[in-house]
């Protein structure tokens, strides 16, 4: 019973989080085999990033390698190899298809990429570290990681739709890089406890910043006064 317990704790929220942006794509919802198949796609985005992490800590460089190397860490090797991984699946698989025919639709498919990736990660550290871990990850990790995507989506939206899409495409990836990179630089600092409080306060401006942003894709879709009544 308890194996079912933990993949649950370890499943669940990305699930979760995947089907509520599925539901806020209000005007012209994507089809289901293509979301689906990005979640899944969305779980081997975490291959490279592990192989990148890994090399990095064998040269000693690590969230416990001082202030300024768990700076690099966390903004260069964590942020950008995570980041870095969702966006490449992003740009190359969803993006492309017809059915990406709003600025909404690069909220949803780069939350359902990231889903996939936070799931994977969930299952190494849930079923390692048990329900308090799963529990903690419910509330901080796993929405992180859907901020991070929305932030993504949403410059990603916006460049499908105008001709310098290549700025834009490059806003979704810096702006999930610094976001990632700087909450988990506070959550890196064992030696400065108080500073770990900066990770949270990181984590609700990006989650604000995220409903932000979901309301004014939603507000700017082609389809919202065909379908809204207005």
């Amino acid at each position: 019973m308890g194996i079912f317990i933990l993949l649950a704790l370890a499943l669940a929220p990305g699930i979760a989080i995947s089907i509520f942006i599925y539901f806020r794509d209000k005007y012209e919802k994507e089809p289901l085999s293509l979301l689906l198949f990005s979640f899944l796609l969305g779980l081997l985005t975490i291959i490279p990033p592990l192989f990148i992490e890994i090399f990095f800590d064998s040269k000693g460089i690590n969230e416990n390698s001082g202030v300024l190397g768990s700076a690099v860490y966390a903004f260069l090797v964590v942020g950008l190899s995570e980041e870095g991984s969702k966006f490449l699946l992003l740009r190359f698989y969803p993006y492309r298809k017809k059915s990406f025919n709003e600025p909404f639709d690069g909220i949803v498919y780069a939350v359902m990429i990231s889903m996939g990736f936070a799931t994977a990660e969930n299952l190494f550290y849930v079923l390692d570290g048990g329900v308090s871990v799963g529990i903690m990850r419910l509330f901080t990790a796993v929405p992180a990681h859907a901020s991070f995507a929305i932030l993504m989506g949403f410059f990603a939206g916006i460049a499908k739709f105008r001709k310098n899409s290549a700025s834009f495409l490059f806003l979704g990836l810096i702006s999930a890089v610094i976001a990632h990179g700087f909450y988990d630089f506070f959550l890196f600092q064992n030696d400065y406890p108080y500073f770990q409080l900066f990770a949270f306060v990181c984590l609700i401006v990006v989650i604000i910043l995220s409903f932000r942003a979901i309301k004014l894709h939603k507000l700017n879709s082609p389809f919202y006064t065909t379908n809204s009544g207005q």
